[in-house]
């Protein structure tokens, strides 16, 4: 089932499981909101009452959208204004629309098609591997949100790890001087000068 929820001025069509970026709306990481204002529903060719659906979604983070650069000009005057703005936004994933729920997609490949011993020993490893439960990190779980990919029509920059300093490499051994360096002539006197000789 599908629906048209308007929010933030914007209108968005959403199914269940798909993941959008709206305006920025109240509420933390993991916080269940409900999109109130629906416009339109339907599944496949039939319409629905939009007034009976209920849009449910998840927060996935707040985050920021990409940098516009607001430049400032008045030709002949000497004027130039320079500033960047970044909007907030919250990234959403669509729990529901109406009474639908998220249904996780089976992953399926030839290989497995081709191989179902090979699938079934895969599931017997997970059984028998022991669970291990950490505590949950809050720094984790917020860099883990940023990771998550990004809504549709959404460009989102890649953040780069800072590369690694190469390592220092050692200085070369000192050479003796005997083997390969010339041997430095000594420094020839100067002869007194002309003046000096006459007085």
């Amino acid at each position: 089932m599908f629906a048209v929820v308007r929010t933030g001025g914007k209108q968005y069509r959403v199914a269940a499981g798909d993941k959008i970026a709206v305006e920025k709306l109240a509420g933390a990481a993991g916080d269940t909101i409900t999109l109130g204002d629906v416009l339109l529903a339907g599944d496949g060719d039939t319409l629905a009452d939009a007034a009976k659906v209920v849009v449910s979604a998840e927060v996935i983070a707040q985050a920021k959208s990409e940098k516009v650069t607001v430049f400032k000009k008045r030709r002949r005057h000497n004027y130039r204004r320079k500033a960047g703005h970044r909007q907030q936004m919250t990234l959403l994933r669509i729990v529901s629309v109406g009474d639908s729920k998220a249904e996780k997609k089976p992953a399926s490949s030839a290989a497995e098609k081709a191989a179902p011993d090979a699938k079934q020993a895969r599931s017997a490893n997970k059984e028998a591997a022991p669970k291990v439960e950490a505590a949950p990190n809050v720094e984790a779980t917020s860099h883990d949100a940023e990771r998550v990919e990004p809504a549709k029509g959404v460009e989102v920059k890649k953040e780069t790890k800072a590369k690694k300093a190469a390592p220092v490499k050692d200085a070369a051994p000192a050479k003796p001087a005997d083997s390969e360096a010339p041997a430095k002539k000594p420094a020839a006197k100067k002869a007194p000068k002309a003046d000096a000789a006459k007085k």
